[in-house]
This record gives structure tokens, sequence and C-alpha cells, in this order.
């Protein structure tokens, strides 16, 4: 099933290219997300650890505080520690709330041996006894702080909002409250258990933003990166895919042309055999001709009968043996008004017998580089062409543009070219006529392809046929 999938196209080679780049591109943002993940969660457990050592220091601060501001003033003072009482209560909570400023600490609590709570920034709660869990517990009994994370939202949910509200994310810290080795005290003794809550929301938001730049960094030069590439895959592919087609064109012309010269040959030597006798015939049947229209011999519409033919004959083996055995150009400077000058007056005749109107608009002068010989033909051949396809009265234009390439156009108000077999009309024996032989057009367009120029055929957007001759810059 794959194999027919995926079956490689000679002429679009990188097919199979651009579905593994395709499949790259997956693999790869599927990478970039796992990795982003790992990332975020890496930074999130950095962050976490940052918050737990500023904690600890919060907590040793406050233990430290809690101690030589309050406990030993309010021994030495009232005898001793009775949160009951106001002033000492009013002492406690000035000393917590001078220390925990600015740390976004949301609620601080201390809890007696009996787990109840004796202090609390939140006054409702002093006294309640089923708030202590098993980490105060612990800290009781083994002397070990804890820390807990206190979410509201979970991390996915919080990577989908671009900001947290308050308090979402909250860090919960337990740390026993020790008497410090002073008085001669050998050791600490734990006072109680301190807990308090710290929003890091701001910290987590941090992460998530951290987080997003990484993805869309890493998305973004990854697409940017494939597209690239992609476009470079694109072009090659378009390019190779020209070039092959090119490669199938040339290879089918040349198999075209083999054909054709082998053809060519044959009936070149074909017609060179017959030449000479059709030549004798020709001439005889003139000869034949002429004196049986002086005798009145009733003979004498066959004998012209046979001229015709033969004169009709030799023109068809000359234009074998043109095409066949085409004549090199001699290069040499032509100019072409003076070409088409000749054309007209040699052809004078037939356009007012056709009462054809002839347009022209030609420069003073417009020299190439070719064989005023061939030349002649190829352009006699589009005239004539011209002539016979235009109906009488109708109208045929010559123009030159002597530009940067010299080029003459020929129109005609004619029916025009076949659009669709427009690439037909230059290959030999492709005619549309009842007596043609199709080598007309093929003449000249090997005459013109041997002087370095092009042409081609098109029609008028008004109606009729347009041959252009374009020459490559005199020099």
């Amino acid at each position: 099933m794959f194999r027919h999938l995926f079956k490689p196209d000679p002429a679009r080679p990188f097919q199979l290219v651009k579905f593994l780049s395709w499949s790259s591109l997956v693999l790869i943002l599927a990478s970039i997300l796992a990795l982003s993940v790992f990332i975020a969660n890496y930074a999130r457990e950095t962050i976490l650890n940052k918050n737990h050592e500023f904690a600890l220091l919060l907590a040793e601060n406050l233990n430290h505080q809690i101690y030589q501001r309050f406990t030993l003033p309010t021994v030495l003072g009232f005898g001793r520690i009775e949160l009951r009482q106001p002033a000492q209560y009013e002492r406690l909570e000035q000393v917590i709330r001078s220390t925990t400023h600015s740390f976004h600490v949301l609620e601080v609590r201390i809890y007696d041996h009996q787990g109840a709570i004796s202090y609390s920034t939140n006054s409702d709660l002093v006294g309640q006894t089923d708030l202590a869990d098993i980490s105060v517990k612990n800290a009781f009994e083994h002397g070990q702080y804890s820390f807990k994370l206190q979410k509201k939202i979970s991390n996915w949910m919080a990577m989908l909002r671009f900001s947290l509200e308050p308090d979402s994310i909250v860090l919960r810290t337990v740390y026993p409250l020790r008497v410090e080795r002073t008085l001669g005290l050998r050791e600490e003794t734990i006072m109680g258990i301190l807990e308090f809550t710290q929003d890091i929301t701001a910290d987590y938001e941090t992460v998530i933003h951290f987080q997003w730049l990484i993805i869309i960094g890493s998305f973004t030069t990854s697409l940017v990166l494939f597209f690239m590439l992609y476009m470079i895959i694109l072009r090659t592919d378009r390019v190779l895919a020209q070039r092959i087609s090119e490669k199938e064109r040339l290879e089918k012309e040349l198999h075209q042309n083999e054909k054709l010269a082998s053809m060519g040959r044959m009936v070149a030597s074909i017609a060179h055999e017959i030449r000479n006798p059709l030549g004798i015939i020709r001439s005889s049947s003139e000869i034949l001709h002429g004196r049986a229209k002086r005798e009145g011999s009733p003979n004498a519409r066959l004998l012209e009968a046979i001229f015709d033919e033969s004169k009709r004959l030799s023109q068809i083996v000359n234009d074998f043996l043109d095409y066949a055995r085409p004549k090199q150009p001699r290069m040499e400077q032509v100019d072409l008004v003076r070409v088409w000058e000749e054309i007209f007056s040699f052809l004078a005749s037939e356009v007012e017998k056709h009462n054809v109107s002839l347009e022209k608009d030609f420069p003073e002068q417009l020299v190439v580089s070719g064989d005023k010989d061939l030349l002649y033909r190829a352009f006699y051949n589009i005239f004539v062409n011209a002539l016979q396809s235009v109906p009488d009265n109708g109208t045929i234009r010559v123009e030159m543009n002597p530009g940067p390439d010299p080029e003459v156009t020929v129109s005609d108000s004619g029916p025009g070219f076949e659009p669709s077999m427009l690439d037909k009309y230059l290959e030999p024996f492709y005619t549309t006529k009842d007596t043609g032989t199709g080598l007309g057009l093929a003449i000249v367009g090997s005459i013109i392809k041997n002087h370095g120029a092009r042409i081609v055929l098109s029609n008028n957007d008004s109606g009729g046929g347009r041959v252009r001759v374009i020459f490559p810059v005199a020099t």
C-alpha cells in the first residue's frame, strides 16, 4: 500500500524528499514541544528551590527576630510568655509584621506544643487545635522544617492563561522556632512551630512566560528554516522537472530529426534520380505543347496538362531537395528593406489580381547579417502563404522594427492559424492545403534557424495570421 502511495515519479524526483521534510517538521516540532516542557519544568524546579531557600532564610530571620526582639525582652520584663496578654501579643505581631514586610507573606501562624495556634496574623484562628497537620507534628518531634506547594490551578491550565490570579500558587513553610544558644544554654530548645505562606504566583508566571517564549521562538525558527528549505526543494524540483521535460523534448526532437534525416536522405536520393528525367519530360512537353498550339492540334490541351503537372512535380522535387540538403547561408550584410521591395515588385501582378491591399511600415534601412538569396526565398514563401490565405479585397501588412533585435512582422486578414496546431505548421509535410507538400514553412523555418533567428507564428487580436521573424543584433 505504501509503495503505491509513495511511488516515485521520474518527472518529480523530489516528491519523497518533500514528504520526508514534512515528516521531519512534525518530528522537530514534537521534539521542540517536549524540550520546552522539559526546560520549563527544570526552570520551575529551579525557581521553586530558590523560593525554598528564600523561605528558609525568612524563617531563620523570623526565628532570630522573635527570639531577640520578643522572647528575651518578654521573659526579662514579664517573667514568662503569655500571648493572652494583649501587650505581649501586640509586641509579637509588631515584630512579625516588620520582619515579613515586602516578602509576599500571606499568613503567619505559631503553634504551641499541644498543636494549638497561639499566634496568627488572622486573629480568628487563635486557639484552634485542629489545623496542625503531620508536617507540624514532624517539626515538633524531629525538629525538621518542610515546604509544601499549594496550587489552585494545574500546570497545564496555567500555561493556557497569560496571567494568573493572585494566590494561585502558594508556598507553605513549616519551621521549628528554637531558643538560640545564649545565656549559657548548650542546645537549642523548640519553643513552637512557625508556619507561614507566601504568594509565589509571580514567579510561576515568569516560568510560564519563559516556557511560551521557548515554544514560540523555537517553533518560529523551525518553521522559518523549514519553509526556506522547502522553497529551495520546490525550486530545485521545478528546475529539475523542467530539465527532465527539456531532456525528453530534446530526445524526442532528436529522434524525430533522425527519422526525418533518414527519410530526407532517401527522398533526396529518389528526387535526384527523377529530377533529370522529369526535366526532360517538362522541356519536351513544353516544346510539343507550343508546336501543337501553333498547329491547332486537338492534343494541345493534353500536352498543356502534361507540361503543368511536370512543372508542379519539378517544384515539389526542388522543395524536397532544398529541405533535405539545406544550403548554408553566406553571412554578409543584407538590407531587408531592399529584399522586400524586390518581393513586392515580383508579386505586384498577383497582389493586383486578387485586389489585396498592401500596407508597409518600413524604416529607411534595416541591415542584418545573412544570405540575401536565402532570406529572399524565406520571405517570399511567407508572403505567398499570406497572399494565398487572404480572400479577395483582403489586407497584408508588413512591418519592420529595427530595435535591439531586428524584427519583421507579416500580418494578414485571412482565417489565421489553428491555435492548437501552431507547433505543427513548421514541421515538414504538415499542410492545410489540398495540393500542398507541407514543406513551404518547413523550408522557411530551416532558413531562419540557420541564420540564428527565430520565427514565431500567432494570430492577430482582430483575426488573421501573423508571422514574426526576429534576428539577432547585426554585428
